[in-house]
């Protein structure tokens, strides 16, 4: 066995400790002891960007400390993600991501990130279902009529998207196989256009969300059909779920979520998870976002959490392999 001079050991203990400090002495204390960053890997102002500061500033009391958020866009989310995946592993540093989370990495050829080695999942923060619109022209009052209609059409119908792999394009294509019908995708720069073209009638259908649709179909620019979560959405009462208007497996939902670097301390996704637990059942909060379409929601665990953004992760896979979608 190898000796150690008298001083060896004593002088690598003092190393050790000159580290620790130089790292950040308040490491030693318990979680919170400083500032904490959401980072929103997309523009302000979007639904992402909204949930993520509310819960900000009602996670903020129950930490004890500030909660700031960041956007970092670009690259269909990446930059953010990725940002937050090679971050320290302490809790200060939290990612407020949705959907394309999960999907990106099966869509793209190198996302750079895996949503399930890369990332510790702490809850779900908010769902809001999609509402399958058509063109009121279109001769169809419901969802059985509307695929009849597409059975019996010598030409497949035509939806439109945000662009390939989005939340419109996942939602009709998983809605074209569960009814067994052919539709037509046509991709758009942004969700304004698409809708704009629904509406003058250069296509047949689109998914959007219903803070967006809901203005078009209170005036009759357009026609719902049917919502794609499991429960009616408050905005549109009326609207049956896909469920009840005959496709009983269909489920779609946008989802938002809080994520943190792999291996951060257990206790601190525990922490984290309560704290947005308190501030997701602020009665006015809650209130604010049901009338955008938006359901503020929380994990019961960080495990159930990932055990979700599993199944989605695997079910869009599955459904991007199968419907040969691809970004590149």
């Amino acid at each position: 066995m190898r000796k150690h001079s008298s001083w060896t050991l004593p002088f690598a203990a003092a190393i050790g400790w000159l580290a620790m400090a130089a790292c950040g002495g308040a490491r030693a204390g318990p979680y919170p002891d400083r500032p904490a960053r959401i980072i929103v890997p997309a523009t302000a102002g979007g639904n992402n960007d909204l949930v993520a500061r509310a819960l900000a500033a009602g996670m903020a009391g129950g930490l004890g400390q500030p909660v700031v958020v960041e956007n970092r866009p670009g690259a269909s989310s990446l930059v953010g993600t990725q940002y937050v995946g090679k971050a320290a592993p302490d809790g200060y540093t939290i990612l407020h991501a949705s959907n394309t989370f999960a999907v990106a990495p099966s869509l793209l050829k190198d996302a750079g990130y895996d949503p399930i080695e890369d990332f510790a999942a702490v809850s779900l923060t908010s769902v809001s279902p999609q509402v399958l619109l058509v063109n009121p022209k279109l001769p169809v009052g419901s969802v059985p009529e509307l695929i009849a209609f597409a059975k019996a059409s010598k030409k497949p119908l035509s939806y439109g998207s945000a662009g390939v792999g989005g939340t419109a394009h996942i939602a009709a294509e998983m809605f074209a196989r569960q009814a067994g019908v052919k539709l037509l995708h046509v991709p758009y720069k942004g969700n304004s256009q698409a809708m704009a073209d629904l509406i003058g009638g250069q296509i047949d259908m689109l998914f959007d969300l219903g803070s967006t649709a809901f203005p078009q179909v209170k005036s009759g620019l357009v026609r719902a059909l049917a919502v794609t979560g499991r429960r009616r959405l408050p905005l549109m009462a009326g609207l049956p779920t896909m469920e009840e208007a005959g496709l009983p497996d269909y489920e779609d939902v946008v989802f938002t979520g809080l994520f943190v670097p792999a291996r951060t301390p257990p206790e601190t996704l525990r922490r984290l998870q309560r704290e947005v637990r308190k501030a997701v059942q602020d009665p006015a909060i809650k209130s604010q976002f049901q009338q955008v379409g938006i359901e503020l929601v929380a994990s019961d665990s960080p495990e159930q959490f990932a055990r979700y953004v599993a199944e989605e992760f695997r079910k869009k896979a599955a459904l991007i392999k199968a419907a040969h979608i691809d970004a590149q």
